[in-house]
């Protein structure tokens, strides 16, 4: 990996940032336009294992833009500096959601990066990383390529192997994959690592997502928040002994928790607002017993390959673009420098928060497009 001469300084300059085509919203995320700042005292450049990463899509979008400063004259802008910290995403499963953006936005700052990826979704994931498929995205803004030191299989409904069901455990798309409940990964990371500084969980799933609240089955509704949200509990709650005291942790929430979103349903709302309640508790526990700060992001809709099983995801892009105070597409490299800052230093008292990045679309009690005000 290339190192930059001034390692760890990010400089972030603003700009407007409008991407649209006959009023509709392109739904891939752009490339990260984040500076590389990584030293070669990281060992990056040398690492023996198979390093890979995937690719934030698409092009020709500018967004809040973070630039290594090398050489340049004049004062410098604050430091984002993870080098030396390692960072374990879970739920990053392709190139184009905001697990993906906050792994590059995190390499981009120096981090070490490993990830688990959902089990049935492991090998096309690893096979399209060999293959090359990503290599575009992958590059940072000084031609280097992110890496992953290592991708760990990962199923975070189960958090022990006791936990698994004897259907799943003879379920071809898990096949050839060992060590992959929530505690095993962790010991697993242990082993291989020894410590952690830095977890983010970008997981979540509603098999009922479809469905009104009003026709959501008990077993639908409480499976949203086994995947969605008690995950989270789980993760830390392992993970939590093998994270280096002043470390960080992060989960992504979505505005449906507090308001309502025809549409987003089988209990996801209510597995969201279960993870924001639940940041909060978490902050004063792993505060007090670890001194690991917790926080999650808010972010606005992002047409994801997963958030399209939703159904109407551009629907819903369109609708932020429209009504936010913002009037800009949303890019999911935003949530990635967001998720930076907070798990940097910079953000080291800030913890137990909800931090809304969309535009400012939650500020909003009044659809500025509503044929009712606009008559």
């Amino acid at each position: 990996m290339g190192a930059s001469a001034t390692a760890g300084m990010l400089k972030v300059a603003a700009r407007p940032s409008i991407s649209i085509s006959q009023g509709m919203l392109t739904s891939t995320a752009a490339t990260s336009r984040i500076g590389r700042a990584l030293s070669t005292s990281t060992g990056f450049a040398n690492c023996s294992r198979i390093c890979y990463s995937s690719p934030l899509s698409s092009s020709k979008r500018s967004g809040v833009v973070i630039r290594a400063m090398s050489g340049e004259s004049g004062p410098q802008g604050l430091p984002i500096d993870l080098r030396g910290k390692r960072a374990f995403i879970a739920g990053v499963a392709d190139d184009n959601g905001y697990g993906w953006a906050i792994a590059k936005a995190l390499a981009a700052a120096g981090a070490e990066i490993l990830v688990g990826t959902w089990v049935p979704a492991l090998n096309i994931f690893e096979t399209s990383l060999r293959r090359g498929k990503f290599d575009e995205s992958r590059k940072l803004s000084d031609g280097s390529l992110m890496e992953i030191v290592k991708v760990y299989p990962l199923d975070a409904v189960y958090d022990c192997p006791e936990d698994v069901p004897e259907d799943v455990k003879a379920n071809k798309r898990y096949a050839g994959s060992s060590n992959w409940t929530v505690k095993e990964v962790a010991e697993s990371v242990k082993n291989d690592f020894g410590s952690i500084d830095i977890l983010v969980h970008s997981l979540a799933n509603g098999p009922e997502v479809t469905k009104p609240l009003l026709e959501t089955s008990r077993r639908g509704y409480l499976a949203a928040l086994s995947a969605s949200s008690y995950s989270f509990v789980s993760l830390l709650q392992h993970f939590l002994p093998i994270m280096n005291p002043g470390g960080a942790s992060i989960s992504l929430t979505y505005i449906a928790s507090e308001r309502t979103i025809p549409g987003y349903g089988g209990g996801m709302s209510s597995a969201k607002a279960a993870l924001e309640s639940d940041t909060r508790v978490l902050a004063f526990e792993a505060g007090r017993k670890g001194k690991i700060r917790v926080n999650t992001i808010s972010a606005g809709p992002l047409g994801s390959r997963a958030a399209k099983a939703i159904g109407f995801i551009e629907k819903m892009i369109e609708y932020s673009y429209v009504n936010a105070p913002l009037q800009k597409e949303l890019l999911a490299d935003e949530v990635g420098n967001t998720a930076a800052f907070l798990l940097s230093p910079l953000a080291s008292a800030i913890t137990g928060s909800t931090v809304y990045v969309d535009n400012g679309l939650n500020t909003m009690g009044l659809a500025v497009d509503s044929p009712t005000i606009s008559s």
